[in-house]
């Protein structure tokens, strides 16, 4: 019960911020965003809970743009293209595919990737005392 706790929590703390920075960035947003930011918040924290500490932060950073993407492409096809609720477009970015995903929000990802990665190690230490985070810059 407490892991689904604190899964729960988190998934909630990074559905909020993600709904958070969509409202900043465009000035609206939509509540499956909220899960969509929640989802890969999870994803992108459990990747030093399950592959190693001495694995880089910048790698780490990557490997979540990576996770990010995925989600991303995944939950436009259905929601975008599928259901056409039209929650996002980015057929007119350089190097997107369908629309749902593109290069330059993948750069952005490596970044909001990284502050998910230690903002959940932080949660993680402070909230539910696991291990204090410790990072390899390289």
């Amino acid at each position: 019960m407490r892991r689904l706790s604190k899964h729960l929590f988190l998934f909630l703390v990074g559905g909020l911020i993600y709904y958070g920075i969509e409202m900043l960035w465009r000035g609206h947003s939509h509540i499956l965003m909220a899960m969509v930011g929640g989802i890969c918040f999870l994803l992108c924290g459990g990747l030093n809970e399950h592959l190693s500490w001495d694995m880089p932060l910048g790698v780490q950073c990557l490997c979540g743009a990576v996770l990010i993407t995925s989600v991303e492409f995944i939950s436009g096809v259905i929601f975008n293209l599928w259901l056409g609720l039209d929650l996002w477009d980015y057929s007119d970015l350089p190097y997107n595919i369908l629309g749902q995903i593109c290069l330059p929000f993948f750069c952005a990802w490596v970044f909001l990737a990284g502050v998910a990665i230690v903002l959940d190690d932080f949660l993680r230490y402070w909230i539910f005392h696991e291990e204090k985070p410790h990072y390899q810059m390289f």
